[in-house]
C-alpha cells in the first residue's frame, strides 16, 4: 500500500529557511518521479520542484535559485530546502508520486498518489 507523507512544515518570517520532508512507503523512492506542489489560498496547485528515479531535478523557473530537492534512498524520503522564503510562498506544500519514472514535470495529472499537505506560513 503507498503512502505519501509531507512534514516540515511551520511558521516563519521573511528571510527564513525551511526544508519539508516527504517520506514515502509501498514502493521505492528512486524507482519514481517524485514532485513537490503547492497551493496558496485561493489559487490554482502549482508544481514546485521534481526529481527522476536517476536523482534529476527540475524546479519552477521563479523558484529555482531558492529552493533545492534532494532525497535520501536509504530512507525512503525526499527533501525540499526553501531558503529566503517570502510571504509569497505561503501554501500548503504537497509531495505526489509520478506514475513516471524518468519523466519529470509540473503536470498534476501525471501523479497518482498525494500527501495530505504541509503548511507553510510567512509572514512577519
Amino acid at each position: 500500500q503507498v503512502h505519501v507523507v509531507e512534514s516540515g512544515g511551520g511558521s516563519v518570517q521573511p528571510g527564513d529557511s525551511l526544508t519539508l520532508s516527504c517520506t514515502v512507503s509501498g514502493f521505492t523512492l528512486n524507482y519514481y518521479t517524485i514532485g513537490w506542489f503547492r497551493q496558496a489560498p485561493g489559487k490554482e496547485r502549482e508544481a514546485v520542484a521534481c526529481m527522476n528515479n536517476r536523482g534529476n531535478a527540475n524546479y519552477k523557473n521563479s523558484l529555482k535559485d531558492r529552493f533545492t530537492m534532494s532525497r535520501d534512498v536509504a530512507k525512503n524520503t525526499a527533501f525540499l530546502q526553501m531558503n529566503n522564503l517570502t510571504p509569497e510562498d505561503t501554501a500548503v506544500y504537497y509531495c505526489a508520486r509520478s506514475s513516471h519514472y524518468s519523466r519529470c514535470g509540473p503536470n498534476k495529472d501525471e501523479y497518482d498518489y498525494w500527501g495530505q499537505g504541509t503548511q507553510v506560513t510567512v509572514s512577519s
